[in-house]
């Protein structure tokens, strides 16, 4: 690997550091805070949950493509499915947040078992969405600075949590939405 590719690598780092640290926090900030607190009035967006779940489904059919993909050797379809994966993680936090922003949190109401079975699948999926933002950051930078070797060491590993994330997102909205008002 070049220096030059190491290079660039470190003058993405501060900006994976920083997004890493911002974003679970602006989310957790925003998804808190209510617009009919300040005075904003507006309709929940109670139609958001199945449109964001879909999109983590979708999130998960895109990831699966693009590890086909590049066995297959296609780096360009790669690339593009990668970037796709990335867009629509990010439509599914903007939605998540707005819903979030207008609309009070559901309770799930399953008993025995199966609560515990929710609680730490949603668990495991909130934890480990905020770890794999710096693994997909870097993952991709990795991808773009052309330092393929350690793009694939890494990837290894983001595959697998961002696939748990997006299935997950679709495993937790099935088991609330019964509960949804």
């Amino acid at each position: 690997m070049s220096a030059v590719n190491i290079e660039k690598e470190k003058q993405y780092n501060k900006w994976i550091i920083a997004l890493a640290i911002i974003i679970p926090v602006v989310v957790a900030i925003l998804s808190r805070v209510k617009l009919q607190d300040f005075g904003i009035e507006v309709e929940p967006f109670s139609f958001l949950p199945p449109i964001y779940a879909s999109i983590n489904a979708l999130t998960a059919i895109v990831l699966i493509w693009a590890v086909i993909a590049i066995k297959n050797k296609n780096r360009n379809l790669h690339e593009r499915l990668m970037k796709l994966a990335i867009l629509l993680s990010l439509s599914f936090l903007v939605m998540y947040v707005a819903y979030h922003m207008t609309s009070d949190s559901t309770k799930f109401g399953g008993e025995g078992v199966i609560k515990y079975i929710y609680y730490f699948i949603l668990f495991t999926h909130i934890v480990l969405s905020i770890v794999v933002i710096p693994f997909v950051l870097i993952t991709y930078v990795r991808g773009i600075t052309n330092n393929i070797e350690r793009h694939r060491k890494i990837a290894k590993i983001t595959f697998p949590l961002w696939l748990y994330v997006a299935v997950t997102g679709v495993v937790v909205y099935l088991m609330i939405s019964p509960y949804y008002s």
